[in-house]
């Protein structure tokens, strides 16, 4: 009788247990403590209502343009920006919305406001990112901001979906009545030229999404084109129970640190060859939708 010879590898292999499946990143969001997770403020939530019903939620940074950030909520409860509409959408570069020619801010809230372009770093918190930035010696997280520092100042980078303060020519010139969104590649170049105000942490599809200005800088030569603003308003003014929540994984968690490891070493069936790094700008802290807060009483 003959007996045909297996390879000694089958042999070995038979009966084997599979190996085990290595975690991905949305793994580690699934499983990250709730205590990892940090709720947004309710007066930091800008909730702009589209024309058509959709809604856009933004992250305020007071941190960071403090002038600024107090101004866009005094016009937000004045209704200044109820009624306007977008009125730029460039490709690959930036949404803008807010201030039209024909209305004036109501009090004082027109005035220009100092350029907070950057900040002093000592007193911000930052969990510094472990790979190298392109445009400055240190970068890393404050919250749910990326942030880049150098020579004892620090500022929020021009990533997707960072707020800005639309502004002339001369630095002092924005008071946050015109405000925009990155919505292409990151244009680091921009950093500390303009006042970053806030993120963007819901709905974002719903600007990114819409038609390209056909005039210059992506503007709509029509104002039939421009998309309307119902209303926009802050969380804080909502009654609680009515609110939408957010929260975002904390950047100094453990679940942080290794979301951002697997981010920069992917190991998924897709990829060969892992980065072995990450950028700041494509490793935001994730955000993901809360329970709204139960009113008191409930």
């Amino acid at each position: 009788m003959k007996f045909s010879a297996l390879p000694v590898v089958a042999l070995l292999s038979m009966g084997a247990a599979p190996p085990p499946k290595l975690p991905t990143p949305a793994d580690i969001l699934a499983t990250a403590k709730p205590a990892e997770w940090q709720p947004v403020d309710p007066a930091d939530l800008m909730l702009i209502e589209l024309g058509n019903g959709d809604r856009v939620a933004i992250m305020l940074a007071p941190a960071f343009a403090p002038a600024h950030v107090a101004n866009i909520r005094a016009l937000i409860r004045t209704r200044w920006f109820d009624g306007s509409a977008i009125s730029r959408v460039q490709d690959n570069y930036v949404v803008q919305w807010g201030q039209s020619d024909d209305k004036v801010p109501p009090q004082d809230l027109g005035k220009p406001l100092p350029a907070e372009y950057d900040r002093a770093a000592a007193g911000l918190p930052l969990v510094p990112l472990p790979y190298r930035d392109t445009f400055a010696p240190k970068a890393g997280y404050s919250g749910a901001f990326p942030v880049a520092m150098d020579k004892g100042r620090a500022w929020m980078a021009h990533c997707y979906g960072i707020v800005g303060v639309g502004r002339g020519l001369s630095p002092d010139t924005g008071n946050g009545g015109e405000l925009y969104a990155v919505i292409g590649q990151a244009p680091r170049h921009l950093d500390r030229n303009i006042a970053l105000v806030g993120r963007v942490l819901d709905g974002f599809d719903k600007m990114t999404a819409l038609p390209r200005g056909t005039g210059p800088l992506g503007f709509y030569e029509k104002a039939e084109q421009r998309f309307p603003i119902r209303r926009v308003t802050l969380a804080a003014d909502m009654p609680a129970g009515a609110r939408p929540a957010y929260e975002w994984l904390r950047p100094e968690s453990a679940s942080f640190a290794k979301w951002l490891h697997l981010r920069a070493n992917r190991h998924d069936d897709f990829f060969i060859r892992p980065a072995g790094a990450v950028d700041l700008c494509n490793a935001l802290p994730p955000v993901r939708a809360a329970k709204p807060a139960r009113a008191q009483g409930d």
